[in-house]
């Protein structure tokens, strides 16, 4: 029975790519999804001369449709340079299906564009990230008034939920895709810390104006090798992002109706609304967001976590926002 090249598995009916001469299944024949530009352009810079043949031991970080032993690592026969592509918050790596021992190493040969300092370490990119999240959530939640009424601590307090909805968010994304055995790490983005140095500034410029200055940031992103564009193992590992936000956010809106403390509880509902509104901004299926590629895989999950999300930010809104809900869930003790 004819497999597709790209995941491996047996179908009836695949199809034949003439640029790259492969054949596919009907779920990966685009030429985008199973990178047949990315394969020519691989063809076209290797030598003509036979090159010296190498063995690169890559266990468990081969593509879970292959057939290995993770006790007993696999010998991959590869000729000429590994290259590879970054693409948005994901990274798709294609070298005769197999991947580097350690493919964040500069001796990988993989080229991660638009990454800042691709080879430092995963923490120090976690540590920039999570702080400059951190500075964006101070000016995004300054308020004269709290500090007027002695609630600065709020300020802070909201600036610390607001970093740990997006670590949280991209620790799922990577969690899933360890499970999955897929080499992944943390990662800056040269056009993220740009934007989000644009937000520091003017949102430092405008911090006692009347004019709200924007607070965009998105400093870094989780970058994952050996993934497919659509295929379950990226459809759980976007997914996984904006699932967290779903259950960290519920687990916060829960503890603030139970919480008998005023105004901590509702603080703690506002860093709810946070996780619901970051979950449901990166469901956007456009771009590098996670919803594109979700809806891609499969829209039953895609309208299960966008109307969770959805409902839970617009409940939670209500309650903050009207005034007789909010004093009837979170009422003041005078």
């Amino acid at each position: 029975m004819p497999k597709c090249y790209l995941c491996g598995e047996d179908f009836h009916q695949v199809f034949h790519c003439h640029g790259c001469d492969h054949d596919y299944c009907d779920l990966h024949i685009n030429n985008e999804i199973h990178g047949c530009d990315l394969m020519k352009e691989e063809h076209m810079h290797r030598p003509y001369a036979t090159p010296q043949q190498t063995y690169i031991n890559v266990g468990p970080s081969m593509p879970p449709s292959a057939n290995y032993s993770s006790s007993q690592p696999q010998l991959i026969q590869t000729s000429g340079p590994t290259r590879g592509r970054t693409d948005g918050s994901y990274t798709w790596y294609r070298s005769e299906m197999s991947l580097p021992e350690n493919a964040f190493s500069i001796d990988s040969g993989i080229d991660f564009k638009g990454i800042l300092f691709p080879y430092k370490s995963e923490i120090s990119h976690f540590l920039i990230g999570v702080v400059m999240i951190y500075l964006i959530g101070l000016l995004a939640f300054y308020n004269a008034q709290l500090i007027e009424y002695n609630y600065a601590w709020a300020i802070f307090m909201l600036a610390g939920f607001y970093a740990t909805a997006f670590l949280f968010h991209e620790l799922g994304h990577r969690q899933v895709a360890k499970h999955f055995q897929f080499p992944t790490k943390f990662r800056l983005l040269t056009f993220g810390m740009v934007l989000t140095f644009v937000s520091l500034t003017t949102g430092l410029l405008f911090l006692n104006s009347s004019i709200p200055a924007p607070t965009l940031a998105l400093p870094g992103a989780v970058v994952v090798l050996g993934l497919d564009k659509v295929s379950k193992e990226t459809g759980l590992c976007k997914a996984a992002g904006p699932s967290v936000n779903l259950v960290y956010g519920s687990l916060l809106l829960f503890i603030s109706f139970f919480l008998p403390f005023w105004p901590l509880n509702f603080f703690i509902a506002n860093a709810a609304s946070i996780n619901f509104m970051l979950g449901m901004f990166n469901m956007i299926p456009i771009g590098i967001l996670d919803g594109q590629n979700i809806f891609k895989w499969n829209k039953k999950v895609y309208f299960t976590l966008v109307s969770s999300l959805g409902i839970l930010l617009i409940l939670t809104y209500l309650f903050i926002y009207i005034p007789e809900l909010q004093l009837l869930i979170w009422p003041p003790p005078f």
